[in-house]
């Protein structure tokens, strides 16, 4: 995982918390959103997603 797929992974996740801080979000929608932003911030911190190995995707620089 790239260094911008996990910074902007961390800041939806920022974006979620505030977010339900601010009371904006409630209900189902503030339990999947809170969710999805754990996934992106364990995603992030271990610098590895499932999906993307499944799909054969990486968001690493190749270097030329």
């Amino acid at each position: 995982m790239g260094t911008i797929d996990r910074g902007i992974r961390v800041l939806l996740a920022v974006i979620v918390a505030v977010l339900y801080l601010a009371d904006q979000i409630t209900g189902l929608a503030a339990l999947i959103l809170g969710v999805i932003a754990v996934i992106f911030l364990v995603t992030s911190a271990i610098g590895f997603c499932p999906l993307y190995s499944l799909l054969k995707l990486s968001t690493v620089k190749k270097e030329d």
